[in-house]
């Protein structure tokens, strides 16, 4: 079997209105750059802490920029174990040996938290990864299943500049800022009988997405439940989707 290519790492961030830092630390023997970030919201000092799985692909080379993709996994995979975050998703097909042309970012939540309230964890994570390594800016993407498709949502909703296409899976989000979304290509996708999030949760963000001028779909999966994510992450029609959109330069 191929041996993962995944890296394995914490970030800290220590947030500071009005204030930038940057350090090291070493991680498992290499030494992973930190930036410090700063946010008019916050007024004093926040610990931002996130472990993350890292894919580089084979050929990897800062001779090039490289497509970025943020992984959001679900509730049952919070926690302190990396391991858990290879259930679903991109990590689980790479971690199958797979290839493929992004460096793909797998933040975990911890236990008993939320990824909508955790956005500006998810955005350090991002700006960190992005100065860490040859990342284009012009195309960053966010998926995400179940509580990571909340989490999708919340984020694209509350950074709409930074993402060049969005896919939340059953999922579910403010339509009163849908019309935030209307600048960002979105493909979400839902089973028709999901349990445990509705399928209308997904519904009617496309639907509020579509009527402030956006460009959004949704792909209803015929008697699936909540698990609609195994079917959309091995479609490779969505790996393609977002490779097609790409943000202007500023």
């Amino acid at each position: 079997m191929k041996q993962s290519v995944f890296l394995l790492s914490t970030a800290v961030f220590s947030l500071i209105a009005g204030c930038n830092d940057a350090h090291n630390t070493q991680t498992n023997g290499t030494k992973i750059p930190q930036t410090g970030q700063h946010s008019a919201v916050l007024s004093r000092e926040v610990l931002l802490e996130l472990d993350y799985l890292i894919y580089l692909p084979e050929d990897y080379s800062k001779e090039k920029a490289w497509p970025l993709m943020v992984f959001l996994h679900g509730a049952g995979e919070r926690g302190h174990n990396l391991d858990l975050v290879k259930k679903h998703g991109p990590p689980k097909r790479l971690d199958q040996g797979e290839n493929v042309p992004f460096i793909i970012v797998s933040p975990q939540c911890p236990t008993n938290q939320w990824w909508p309230n955790r956005v500006e964890h998810v955005m350090a994570l991002i700006d960190e990864i992005t100065e860490t390594y040859h990342v284009d800016k012009t195309r960053i993407y966010l998926t995400g299943l179940s509580m990571g498709g909340f989490g999708t949502w919340a984020i694209a909703s509350a950074y709409p500049e930074r993402f060049a296409a969005i896919a939340p899976i059953c999922g579910g989000g403010q339509p009163y800022i849908a019309g935030n979304l209307k600048n960002i290509p979105i493909w979400a996708f839902h089973g028709a009988d999901d349990p445990v999030v509705p399928l209308v949760r997904s519904q009617e963000m496309v639907d509020a997405v579509n009527r402030a001028g956006g460009n959004a779909k949704l792909t209803i999966y015929p008697g699936v439940g909540h698990n609609s994510w195994t079917e959309a992450y091995n479609n490779d029609e969505l790996y393609q989707w977002f490779l097609s959109h790409s943000k202007k330069q500023d």
